[in-house]
């Protein structure tokens, strides 16, 4: 399953969906360099933000690699690497599962309990904004994607990717 991805594959979803988790398993089994979005869009770990355009030459500087994987919520950046992208695969998992894997996770960037809770209103809001962030904006990414793309509704669907 791995080889119909091509070398350059885009992985999208909300917080908690996977996508890091996934995009570490492919590059494992198949030698891809992987590109978390959070990582170009955060400029540290209390939360300042990467300029827009510098964030998105960042974005544009991994896509240029021959063989990646590119990860994140961030529709914004994403689209970026859209057009040189062989497949995209969206993890449109539900509420709980997210909420589950956020849980695992636990606070991102040395958050404290408050900005760990506004982080995890917005990732629930996620199929209520119309953000490119959001369920709207990956919906919109998945539609105008012309390759080979997989929407993914649960755990078992990605592992089956793996295996």
């Amino acid at each position: 399953m791995i080889e119909t991805l091509g070398p350059r594959v885009l992985i999208i979803g909300n917080s908690g969906s996977g996508k890091s988790t996934l995009a570490r398993q492919l590059a494992m089994r198949a030698s891809f360099h992987t590109t978390d979005l959070d990582r170009i869009h955060w400029l540290d770990k209390v939360g300042a933000q990467r300029d827009e355009v510098q964030a998105k030459d960042l974005v544009r500087v991994a896509a240029r690699k021959p063989r990646w994987i590119i990860e994140g919520v961030f529709g914004w950046l994403a689209e970026v690497a859209l057009p040189r992208a062989t497949a995209l695969i969206w993890l449109d998992m539900p509420w709980e599962v997210c909420c589950a894997g956020l849980a695992t996770r636990g606070p991102w960037r040395e958050a404290a309990p408050e900005a760990y809770a506004e982080f995890l209103q917005w990732a629930e809001d996620y199929w209520h904004r119309t953000t490119p962030s959001s369920f709207a904006g990956h919906l919109a990414l998945f539609e105008r994607f012309d390759g080979y793309k997989l929407r993914l509704h649960d755990r078992s669907e990605a592992a089956g990717l793996i295996n």
